[in-house]
Parts: C-alpha cells; structure tokens; sequence
C-alpha cells in the first residue's frame, strides 16, 4: 500500500520556523516531522510515498534527493556526478518517494486529486504530514477492509488544552482537572481511501475535510478507526519543543524502531 503525505501547507502558526522551510521539515530530534511519520508508517511495511508538496517545495525535494549523501559517506568523481559511489546502507534504503509539487495555495483535497496518477487503482493511506501518532496501522488496515465502504479516519479523543473547574449552583469550586480528556472525537488523519475518493475530489480549491467527507458520511461510506494512543500535532513552536522534549528523553511513543 502507498503512502500520501499532505506536506505542502503554509504552516502560519509556526513562524518562527516555516518562514525559511516548509513545517513537515521542522525537526524532531535533528530529523524532519516529516521522517518521522514514514517511520511509523515504514515499521508497517509501507515504503512507497507521495508527498505533496506546495509552500518551498523545492526543501523537501532536495531533503529527499540529496537522502543519501546526507546520510552515508560517498565516493565522487567531480567533472562526473553520475560516478557517485555510496558507501554502506541506512534503514531507508528501499524507501520509494515520489515529491511531488501540487501548487502553493493548493487546498487538501485538491492536493490528492493533483496525485492520482500516482496512486493508481488501489486503496492507500493518507495523512497529514505534521502529524505524529503510534497507530497501529495493520489494524487501520484490517478495520478498513472489514468494512467495505470508501474511506477510514482515524480518530481520537484529545486532552483539553486548559484545565477545568469544576463549579457547584451556589458558586462554590469543587476541583480543578489538569486538561482532562475530552469525551468528542476529533480527526486526526491517517485515512485510507479507495480509489473512488477521487470521484468526491473537484479542483485545487477543494478542500477534503470539508465537502467531500460531509458527503461520504452523508452516504455512509466512511468509517471510523478509533485510536487511544499518543497523537500530537506539531501546530506551533511551543508543540515542537514539546515533541523534541520527547525524543530527547527517550521515551518517545511512536518510536518503535531501533
């Protein structure tokens, strides 16, 4: 199964790092948000990738081309590039990534619509590329395939970002909750779309989470997948340390590689 991955927004709430590259590229451990995430999606035996690119599209590309020379020692011929010689292996090594550039102001459904080529005529994940999560995805897999229908989301049920009072009639306060899981379901990504989504996809201006996923729930094609592990969006500098923190503890959750 191929693996889309939506790289190509603006990232405005991150400034501080996406005015010089694209937000999936902001590192998480002195490696991209972006690796990360097909890490996860690799331990599953996924290896071919689409990523759709838009805001500086030309970083990931040279991240990805440049992939082993960043990561390995070479051999170079300098009047000849071609000649260049690699020097051991790294784990990615059979890694397949299609880049492609699906326009700057291009909208989420419009940017897989732009990459059905690539896909072809099976079923394949895709998700957000600032979005980490240790889903189990051979069980998103399975539960898709049990269905039938055309789409599975992944869901979960997020942590208040503030905490809570709880208040009696008169007035009195009763406890404080420190951001208590919330009892609503939110989308986090990690779809799996057979190739009929195309068929709900319009133009650049199409965006998925809005009409088409209105649609597919209106004709009961799409199903949800419910995870109760770690997610974390990278949305702002301050979850971007947060994640970092993570990592450089050890005891980051969606690190199931060695």
């Amino acid at each position: 199964m191929k693996a889309v991955l939506l790289a190509g927004g603006l990232g405005t709430r991150m400034r501080e790092e996406t005015e010089f590259r694209p937000k999936p590229m902001v590192e998480v451990g002195g490696r991209p948000v972006l690796w990360h995430i097909m890490k996860i999606l690799g331990q599953s035996g996924i290896q071919d990738f689409v990523v759709c690119t838009g805001y500086k599209s030309e970083y990931i590309k040279n991240y990805f081309s440049n992939y082993g020379a960043s990561n390995l020692d070479f051999t170079i011929t300098l009047g000849d590039t071609s000649s260049i010689e690699y020097h051991g292996s790294h784990d990615e090594f059979d890694w397949r990534v299609t880049v492609a550039d699906t326009g700057l102001a291009t909208m989420t459904g419009g940017r897989i619509k732009r990459i059905q080529r690539y896909v072809g005529d099976e079923a394949f994940l895709c998700t957000y590329g600032d979005g980490i999560a240790d889903v189990d995805i051979n069980a998103l897999i399975a539960f898709h395939k049990s269905h039938g229908k055309i789409a599975t989301m992944t869901t979960t049920q997020p942590f208040s970002r503030f905490g809570v009072i709880d208040i009696a009639e008169d007035g009195a306060v009763g406890k404080f909750r420190e951001k208590p899981q919330t009892e609503d379901w939110i989308n986090i990504g990690y779809f799996i779309f057979e190739p009929a989504i195309f068929d709900y996809l319009g133009g650049d201006d199409t965006v998925l989470e809005e009409e088409p996923l209105h649609r597919l729930a209106e004709e009961g094609q799409i199903a949800a997948f419910r995870h109760s592990g770690f997610w974390q969006p990278m949305d702002t500098f301050r979850e971007s340390q947060m994640l970092n923190d993570l990592w450089s503890s050890g005891d980051a959750p969606w690190k199931t590689w060695e």
